[in-house]
């Protein structure tokens, strides 16, 4: 399984940015996709996921960014998107795009990682 992640770069504070991941995986519906981040000095946490369950896709969103962020997935084009609105510096990190069958906020539970994206938000 391969993920590309793309989208990143500098922005101002209270501006918009998109990610995307596209993933090389014809299961990708059966997927737990996530987002994670990695600040400088931090370790790396969890941003949002989402599962395709029967009745829906479901979301799951970081406390710190709930209300901002919205995760998105296309099954049919086998990508996760990231739609990061009021961004704040705080946010400023390296993304990563993950994929998983567990529905977890643990790092550890994602055996397929894309390559990260440098999101810097200038204050």
């Amino acid at each position: 399984v391969q993920l590309q992640a793309s989208g990143g770069g500098l922005v101002q504070a209270g501006d918009s940015l998109r990610l995307s991941c596209t993933v090389s995986e014809r299961t990708f519906s059966n997927y737990v996709m996530s987002w994670f981040r990695r600040a400088p000095g931090k370790e790396r946490e969890f941003v949002a996921s989402s599962i395709t369950t029967g009745g829906g896709i479901i979301a799951n969103y970081a406390d710190s960014v709930k209300g901002r962020f919205t995760i998105s997935r296309d099954n049919a084009k086998n990508s996760v998107d990231l739609q990061m609105n009021s961004l704040k510096s705080e946010d400023t990190a390296v993304y990563y795009c993950a994929a998983g069958r567990s529905w977890s906020v643990l790092v550890g539970d994602y055996p397929y990682w894309g390559q990260g994206t440098q999101v810097t938000v200038s204050s």
